[in-house]
């Protein structure tokens, strides 16, 4: 199965052609939109080429998460953590942006190797934005320390208009999906998607993986959510994650499968329903080629047992 990057690749290359044509100083002005509503801005000017300002849109958040000034708890310290003096927040972000920051190029590291893991860092602005709640819950669970909130369901953003849940214990967290698609076919192929899932689970190889579960009712975890959180066409999958899989460098591996699970499971569902179409023109292609090969050879049917004669003929043949 395909995992979807977490920087953006768009970005990612925006940033490398301007670091590679510094000296050029090209004007720029970028808009572009990525899975589950998630819109960028990205401006550069010719008299500052070592500066740019780059703007975020977060998916709309439901009303039962918490968004502070716009920005998921924990966002501005995990921003100046992850960046330090390359990046600057600016106070107000732009209009119909969550979030603006001012980029700057001169700063970034020396040493290639070093400089192009700090691009890529700052290309994956969407995980380290979007992800700041549950790193600070799962960084708790990798020290094995008590939380504060142990017990509370805490709802997070995803996409727009859905949450998804938490619910930190001891040595443990809890990480509930409810599962919704708009199309009939999507939400079948998706129901049956996640059962295989949690089947694949229980194999030999997968022990380590964190436990699955699916069910079609929501979860003892989802007894205090909110009601419109509730109605799920697809189910609610559920995972518990225990600090194994969380320490290290597992951490924003795990941050970011999580986020973006439902966009994983939309994106499978999507290829499984056009593998099937194309199978289907296939078979159709190869019936149409059968039924051809089976039409009668219409020159080979000619009659050659009777003629139609001629007055003429019918006569001289009667005198012979």
């Amino acid at each position: 199965m395909i995992l979807l990057q977490s920087h953006s690749r768009y970005l990612l290359q925006i940033l490398t052609n301007r670091l590679q044509n510094i000296e050029k100083g090209v004007e720029l002005d970028c808009h572009w939109v990525e899975f589950d509503d998630v819109r960028y801005h990205i401006q550069a000017s010719i008299k500052s080429p070592n500066l740019l300002h780059l703007s975020v849109s977060l998916p709309t958040p439901p009303p039962e998460t918490d968004f502070s000034s716009g920005l998921p708890l924990g966002a501005i310290e995990a921003i100046k953590a992850a960046y330090g003096a390359v990046v600057h927040i600016l106070d107000p972000p732009r209009d119909g942006f969550n979030l603006t920051v001012k980029l700057n190029l001169a700063k970034l590291p020396p040493l290639e190797e070093i400089r192009h893991a700090l691009v890529v860092k700052i290309a994956s602005v969407r995980e380290v934005v979007m992800g700041a709640p549950l790193r600070v819950i799962l960084k708790r669970v990798a020290s094995r320390s008590v939380p504060s909130n142990a017990g509370m369901l805490v709802p997070l953003v995803h996409r727009p208009n859905e949450s998804f849940f938490l619910v930190p214990q001891v040595e443990k967290a809890t990480v509930v999906f409810p599962m919704r698609f708009n199309d009939s076919i999507d939400t079948v192929l998706a129901t049956s998607f996640l059962q295989e899932f949690v089947e694949a689970r229980r194999t030999a190889g997968l022990n380590n993986a964190p436990t699955c579960l699916w069910s079609a009712s929501p979860p003892d975890e989802l007894k205090d959510a909110p009601e419109q959180a509730l109605h799920a066409n697809a189910g609610f999958v559920s995972f518990v994650i225990s600090p194994r899989h969380v320490e290290g460098k597992k951490l924003d591996k795990t941050v970011w499968s999580l986020s973006t699970f439902h966009a994983y499971v939309n994106y499978h569902v999507k290829c499984s329903e056009g593998f099937m179409h194309t199978r289907m023109r296939r078979r159709v292609e190869s019936l149409i080629q059968a039924l051809d090969r089976a039409k009668p050879d219409e020159s080979a049917n000619i009659s050659k047992s009777y003629k139609r004669l001629s007055i003429e003929e019918s006569r001289g043949n009667s005198h012979s």
